[in-house]
């Protein structure tokens, strides 16, 4: 008999192992990578429709640039503005490339047909 909570359980060891990204920086890869642009926190939250959290995402984001999927800059602002700019982020090809594997690796793992020995 088929067990969902195995195929999770699983499904994180993968993620762990191959260092896959876990499903909120799947989430803003697939926003960066779909966008085709830069995008700043807050924006991804608007658009997450509650997946992702104001209180989180620039933590997420801080973690997925130390691994090298993501990068960021300060946002260019007009010279009379003030105060701090906002951070620009995109995909890196370390992030798209990581980003196919979880796909990949996702698209097996939930066909359900998974061999373990």
């Amino acid at each position: 008999m088929f067990d969902s909570k195995k195929l999770k359980d699983i499904d994180k060891d993968v993620i762990a192992d191959f260092n896959l990204p876990s499903g909120k920086e799947a989430l803003i890869l697939e926003m960066l990578i779909e966008s085709g642009r830069e995008l700043f926190g807050l924006e991804m939250v608007a658009a997450s429709n509650g997946a992702l959290k104001r209180g989180t995402i620039y933590v997420t984001l801080q973690r997925m640039q130390e691994k090298g999927f993501i990068d960021s800059k300060p946002e260019r602002r007009p010279a009379p503005e003030i105060g701090i700019p906002r951070r620009m982020y995109w995909a890196t090809g370390t992030g798209e490339r990581v980003f196919a594997a979880y796909q990949a690796a996702h698209s097996i793992l939930s066909t359900g047909f998974v061999t373990l020995q």
